[in-house]
Protein backbone atom coordinates (compact mmCIF):
# COMPACT_ATOMS: atom_id res chain seq x y z
CA UNK A 1 0.00 0.00 0.00
CA UNK A 2 1.27 3.45 -0.91
CA UNK A 3 0.46 6.50 1.21
CA UNK A 4 0.78 9.64 -0.87
CA UNK A 5 0.21 12.27 1.85
CA UNK A 6 -1.30 12.90 5.25
CA UNK A 7 -2.80 16.23 6.26
CA UNK A 8 -4.56 17.61 9.31
CA UNK A 9 -8.11 18.87 8.81
CA UNK A 10 -8.99 21.84 11.00
CA UNK A 11 -12.59 22.88 11.59
CA UNK A 12 -13.04 26.65 11.89
CA UNK A 13 -16.04 28.60 13.19
CA UNK A 14 -16.88 30.57 10.05
CA UNK A 15 -15.52 32.15 6.88
CA UNK A 16 -13.83 34.94 8.83
CA UNK A 17 -11.90 32.45 10.97
CA UNK A 18 -11.06 30.47 7.83
CA UNK A 19 -9.45 33.59 6.31
CA UNK A 20 -7.66 34.47 9.56
CA UNK A 21 -6.32 30.91 9.82
CA UNK A 22 -5.28 30.90 6.17
CA UNK A 23 -3.35 34.13 6.73
CA UNK A 24 -1.72 32.73 9.88
CA UNK A 25 -0.51 29.58 8.12
CA UNK A 26 0.70 31.84 5.29
CA UNK A 27 3.13 33.31 7.83
CA UNK A 28 4.59 29.80 8.15
CA UNK A 29 5.07 29.56 4.38
CA UNK A 30 1.87 27.80 3.31
CA UNK A 31 0.10 28.92 0.13
CA UNK A 32 -3.54 28.36 -0.82
CA UNK A 33 -3.84 25.61 -3.43
CA UNK A 34 -7.61 24.95 -3.30
CA UNK A 35 -10.65 26.96 -2.24
CA UNK A 36 -14.14 25.51 -2.48
CA UNK A 37 -15.68 28.09 -0.12
CA UNK A 38 -16.35 25.61 2.68
CA UNK A 39 -12.88 24.01 2.53
CA UNK A 40 -9.53 25.60 1.76
CA UNK A 41 -6.30 23.66 1.37
CA UNK A 42 -2.90 25.17 2.00
CA UNK A 43 0.40 23.62 0.87
CA UNK A 44 4.11 24.19 1.16
CA UNK A 45 5.46 25.49 -2.16
CA UNK A 46 8.68 23.51 -1.64
CA UNK A 47 6.90 20.28 -0.58
CA UNK A 48 3.38 20.12 -2.04
CA UNK A 49 2.49 17.04 0.03
CA UNK A 50 2.85 19.10 3.24
CA UNK A 51 -0.72 20.39 3.51
CA UNK A 52 -3.40 21.64 5.91
CA UNK A 53 -7.11 21.87 5.13
CA UNK A 54 -9.44 24.36 6.85
CA UNK A 55 -13.17 23.51 6.94
CA UNK A 56 -16.15 25.68 7.85
CA UNK A 57 -18.29 22.54 7.36
CA UNK A 58 -18.28 19.22 5.54
CA UNK A 59 -20.85 19.40 2.73
CA UNK A 60 -20.93 15.76 1.65
CA UNK A 61 -20.33 13.90 4.91
CA UNK A 62 -21.78 13.89 8.43
CA UNK A 63 -18.80 15.68 10.06
CA UNK A 64 -15.42 17.29 9.44
CA UNK A 65 -12.68 14.64 9.68
CA UNK A 66 -9.67 15.08 11.94
CA UNK A 67 -7.18 14.16 9.26
CA UNK A 68 -6.97 13.00 5.68
CA UNK A 69 -4.80 10.21 4.29
CA UNK A 70 -4.36 9.98 0.53
CA UNK A 71 -3.62 6.44 -0.61
CA UNK A 72 -2.87 4.89 -3.97
CA UNK A 73 -5.88 2.50 -3.94
CA UNK A 74 -8.76 3.62 -1.73
CA UNK A 75 -10.91 0.62 -2.68
CA UNK A 76 -8.28 -1.84 -1.41
CA UNK A 77 -7.90 0.13 1.85
CA UNK A 78 -11.69 0.29 2.23
CA UNK A 79 -11.91 -3.51 1.86
CA UNK A 80 -9.21 -4.05 4.53
CA UNK A 81 -10.73 -1.52 6.93
CA UNK A 82 -14.28 -2.88 6.64
CA UNK A 83 -13.00 -6.46 7.04
CA UNK A 84 -11.29 -5.38 10.29
CA UNK A 85 -14.62 -4.31 11.77
CA UNK A 86 -13.60 -0.65 12.18
CA UNK A 87 -16.45 1.85 12.34
CA UNK A 88 -17.18 3.33 8.91
CA UNK A 89 -18.45 6.87 9.48
CA UNK A 90 -19.14 7.58 5.80
CA UNK A 91 -19.36 4.93 3.09
CA UNK A 92 -17.02 5.07 0.11
CA UNK A 93 -18.16 7.42 -2.64
CA UNK A 94 -16.95 9.47 -5.58
CA UNK A 95 -16.95 13.25 -5.10
CA UNK A 96 -17.61 15.81 -7.83
CA UNK A 97 -14.18 17.43 -7.23
CA UNK A 98 -12.31 14.32 -8.35
CA UNK A 99 -11.70 12.18 -5.26
CA UNK A 100 -13.03 8.82 -4.10
CA UNK A 101 -13.16 8.61 -0.31
CA UNK A 102 -14.59 7.18 2.89
CA UNK A 103 -14.42 8.11 6.58
CA UNK A 104 -13.40 5.69 9.34
CA UNK A 105 -13.10 6.16 13.11
CA UNK A 106 -9.71 5.22 14.59
CA UNK A 107 -9.35 3.53 18.02
CA UNK A 108 -9.00 6.94 19.76
CA UNK A 109 -12.24 8.25 18.24
CA UNK A 110 -10.62 10.43 15.57
CA UNK A 111 -12.27 10.43 12.16
CA UNK A 112 -9.96 9.75 9.22
CA UNK A 113 -10.83 10.72 5.65
CA UNK A 114 -9.19 8.11 3.38
CA UNK A 115 -9.05 9.16 -0.26
CA UNK A 116 -7.64 8.67 -3.73
CA UNK A 117 -7.61 11.31 -6.43
CA UNK A 118 -9.28 9.85 -9.49
CA UNK A 119 -7.04 9.94 -12.54
CA UNK A 120 -8.73 10.72 -15.84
Amino acid sequence: MTIRRIMPDIQVEDEEQLHTSRDFYGLLGFEQVMDMGWVTTLASPSNPTAQISLFTEERTAPLVPDLSVEVEDVDAVYARVTASGAEIVREIADEEWGVRRFFVRDPTGRVVNVLTHRRN
